[in-house]
């Protein structure tokens, strides 16, 4: 078996990518709280991202990798293809509620890199769906 999906396409490459950056967003989580509070840094953040929270978006973060990992191996399983994207949809709709509703978070470099990588990553698998898939 290939260290590299063998599957055609960069979407596989992108998901390994993301993995990676789960698995440091992981680990800096359990070890403190900080870029967790740099994410979550609106007027009502500091009260409410404990180490707790760190640890709870941290394992999040650590689940929502493993799902892509098997997604970026079998991408062309609709399943693991779904269930990945929802990972994606899930995040944009978590960050658009603690953003517009719950008032954690503030549009800035914090929140810059996961809406970036969300929001790409769901545009990216909805236009490719009949390429990898289908």
């Amino acid at each position: 078996m290939s260290m590299l999906p063998e599957s055609s396409g960069l979407l596989p490459y992108w998901l390994l990518v993301v993995v990676a950056f789960s698995v440091l967003n992981t680990v800096q989580c359990y070890n403190s709280v900080h870029f967790a509070r740099r994410t979550f840094n609106g007027p009502t953040a500091a009260a409410e991202v404990t180490p707790f929270a760190g640890r709870l978006f941290g394992s999040w973060s650590f689940l929502s990798g493993l799902v892509r990992l098997y997604a970026a191996y079998h991408i062309n399983d609709k399943h693991l293809y779904f269930l990945a994207l929802s990972t994606y949809c899930i995040v944009l709709t978590h960050f658009a509620g603690e953003l517009l509703v719950y008032g954690t978070l503030k549009l800035g470099k914090g929140l810059a890199p996961p809406l970036f990588v969300a929001t790409t990553s769901v545009v990216w698998m909805i236009t490719q769906w009949s390429f990898y898939v289908d």
